[in-house]
């Protein structure tokens, strides 16, 4: 997958990334699927056009991720933290997102990311 550089600006500064994007549906199908390991500056971004509702699961995922749903304008509408390994339950944004952005889980605590912070690719 084509690799972009990614930032998370949040209160504590701006935090940079390399991230995969998974443009096709079988991209986006695929994800971040056994995987079994996620490098603390790397991640995968989810690119939506037009901007939807997103919901996204766990199956076949070996580590816990953070799921940070994006906004058109930018700015993060939720965060799902430490999502469950293998788990089936839907994990959803808070309404319509350009985006969705996979981290390693616990990275957003770290890093300070919240609603309404800003993430450019």
């Amino acid at each position: 997958l084509e690799q972009v550089p990614l930032t998370v600006t949040s209160s504590t500064g701006k935090h940079r990334f390399t991230v995969e994007v998974a443009k096709t549906s079988e991209e986006q199908s695929m994800g971040l699927m056994y995987r079994n390991k996620l490098a603390p500056d790397r991640g995968m971004i989810f690119p939506f056009d037009p901007p939807r509702d997103a919901s996204f699961w766990m199956r076949n995922t070996l580590i816990p991720l953070d799921m940070i749903f994006v906004r058109a304008d930018g700015s993060i509408a939720n965060i799902a933290a430490n999502t469950v390994p293998y788990s089936e339950e839907p994990v959803q944004s808070d309404g319509p997102v350009a985006a969705v952005l996979e981290i390693a889980g616990g990275r957003s605590a770290e890093l300070g990311n919240k609603p309404g912070d800003k993430v450019e690719w």
